[in-house]
C-alpha cells in the first residue's frame, strides 16, 4: 500500500510539474504571473502535507536507508537548477517543465525525509 501512495504522489507532483510549468511559460509575466504563483503554492502545500502524511505513515523499516539517499540525491538535484538550463536552450518549457517537476517532487519527498530521519534517530536512542 505503502509503495502505491508514494508512486501516486510521484505522479501527483510530475502531472503538476507539467501543468504548472506550462502556466509559467505561457503566462505574460513568466513565474512573477500571480495566478503562477498561486497555483505554484497550493501545489506545494498540497505536496508538503502528503509528505508529511507519507513520513509518518508509510516508509517501512527496511526502505528507510534507500529512501534517505533517494532523498538526498533529490534534493541535491533540486538545488542544482543550473544544470537543467541547457533545456531553456532547446525550448524554454523544457527547462520550465525540468525545474518544476523536481521542484514538486523534493517538496514532497523532504518533508517524509525529515520525519522518517527523525523517527530512526528516536529507534537509535531508544536501543543505547
Amino acid at each position: 500500500m505503502a509503495r502505491w501512495a508514494f508512486l501516486a504522489f510521484v505522479v501527483i507532483a510530475i502531472v503538476m510539474g507539467l501543468v504548472i510549468g506550462y502556466m509559467a511559460y505561457s503566462a505574460t509575466g513568466h513565474w512573477l504571473d500571480t495566478n503562477v504563483m498561486n497555483a505554484d503554492a497550493d501545489v506545494m502545500l498540497v505536496l508538503l502535507i502528503l509528505g508529511i502524511i507519507v513520513g509518518l505513515i508509510s516508509i517501512g523499516v527496511k526502505d528507510v536507508t534507500p529512501f534517505l539517499i533517494a532523498t538526498i540525491a533529490l534534493v541535491v538535484a533540486g538545488t542544482l537548477s543550473n544544470v537543467w538550463q541547457p533545456l531553456g536552450t532547446i525550448h524554454q518549457l523544457l527547462y520550465d517543465w525540468a525545474l518544476t517537476i523536481l521542484k514538486y517532487i523534493v517538496a514532497f519527498a523532504t518533508p517524509a525525509a525529515v520525519i522518517i530521519a527523525i523517527r530512526l534517530v528516536f529507534s537509535i536512542a531508544r536501543e543505547k
